[in-house]
């Protein structure tokens, strides 16, 4: 009997003004050798990009997002859904069964089970959330660097003192969730 192939999945990016939400898919193979595996937010910036190398070199995975657009259109949860449920189904390998970080799963037609605070339990979840964490905090950077004023290279998109004041005095971007409060304030500006 071969082992079941387990995958995780976490999201980042659920709450910031800007920016898409992000989510990955890891499989980890038996013996994967990765120590140190939590939850990102509870990881200093230099051990997940440490991390996140020795995870994409020994396991399975696939990362997928919803941009903003996508957000505005159907809203933050489903458009979370929708960018793991792409995660899930870009892994070149299909799981058997899959541990979802959070209280609710996609409507999908995997096996799968919601574990809150999985990213702290699950190596595979917290794989997951290493990924999709660094994947979407290179983004905010890149986009930092076409919008400055925001400063996204330090917020990642959340709103923070600094990026309400920059869109106080400067409008929002086609980057920025025009659906959320925050931003929808500023539209007609």
């Amino acid at each position: 009997m071969t082992a079941q192939m387990i995958a995780g999945i976490d999201e980042a990016g659920r709450g910031p003004l800007a920016g898409p939400v992000v989510a990955a898919a890891v499989i980890l193979p038996d013996g994967h050798g990765i120590t140190g595996l939590d939850d990102s937010k509870k990881l200093t910036a230099k051990k997940r990009a440490i991390l996140e190398v020795e995870i994409q070199d020994k396991t399975i995975y696939y990362i997928a997002l919803c941009n903003e657009s996508e957000i505005d259109s159907i809203n933050i949860l489903q458009a979370t859904m929708l960018a793991m449920t792409r995660a899930a189904e870009g892994l070149p390998n299909q799981p058997d069964h899959i541990l979802v970080d959070g209280n609710r799963l996609p409507k999908w037609g995997y096996q799968a089970e919601a574990v809150i605070g999985g990213d702290a339990i699950h190596p595979c979840i917290s794989a997951a959330s290493i990924l999709a964490k660094e994947y979407r905090d290179r983004m905010m950077i890149a986009a930092a660097e076409k919008y400055p004023e925001y400063g996204w290279e330090r917020n990642k998109g959340y709103g923070t003192a600094e990026h309400m004041a920059a869109l106080k005095k400067y409008g929002p971007t086609p980057l920025h969730r025009k659906s959320f409060a925050p931003v929808a304030q500023f539209e007609l500006l």
